[in-house]
């Protein structure tokens, strides 16, 4: 456990919660990815399908962790669990508020074919950029996360409405 903190700069044991969330919700996605990929097979299988997923996972958001350790400026290691964390929870969130609001204004694929993708993507990017900020302050990574939301704002095109 001590190498472990040391790896991640962890100085305090309520920084443990971070990387033990971020494994849970790795898992979870894990399993929901598996139950997806196997159907109707037995526990067993989706288990093992879980696990196998899990470590798939785990090895990509390490080899994440280390190219993006240069590029974004945090002051712990441990820092970067949670802005996953936060990516996490806004990528869901915004879809899952995104459809009720669609359903809520009548828009279904059968009303607009195609242009009822497209305007749930539009609106989910919408929610993204809002939800990245709250759930960023929420988590203590606001400033990390207000700048990057006007750097993505600029990329859209939409750097002249920021405030400076």
């Amino acid at each position: 456990m001590k190498k472990f903190k040391e790896h991640w700069e962890i100085q305090e044991n309520w920084q443990l919660i971070f990387p033990l969330t971020g494994l849970i919700l790795l898992g979870y996605s894990a399993f929901k990815l598996a139950t997806l990929v196997t159907g109707n097979s037995s526990p067993s299988v989706t288990i093992l399908a879980s696990l196998g997923i899990t470590f798939f996972l785990l090895k990509a958001c390490l080899f994440l962790f280390q190219k993006l350790e240069k590029k974004w400026v945090v002051q712990y290691k441990w820092e970067m669990i949670r802005i996953f964390i936060v990516f996490t929870l806004t990528g869901s969130s915004a879809v899952f508020i995104g459809r009720p609001i669609i359903k809520l204004l009548g828009i279904t694929q059968a009303n607009l074919g195609i242009f009822y993708w497209l305007f749930n993507i539009l609106l989910c990017i919408i929610f993204y950029q809002i939800l990245l900020v709250v759930f960023g302050w929420l988590l203590g990574q606001f400033t990390f996360f207000w700048e990057f939301e006007k750097k993505m704002l600029r990329r859209f095109g939409l750097g002249r409405f920021l405030i400076k």
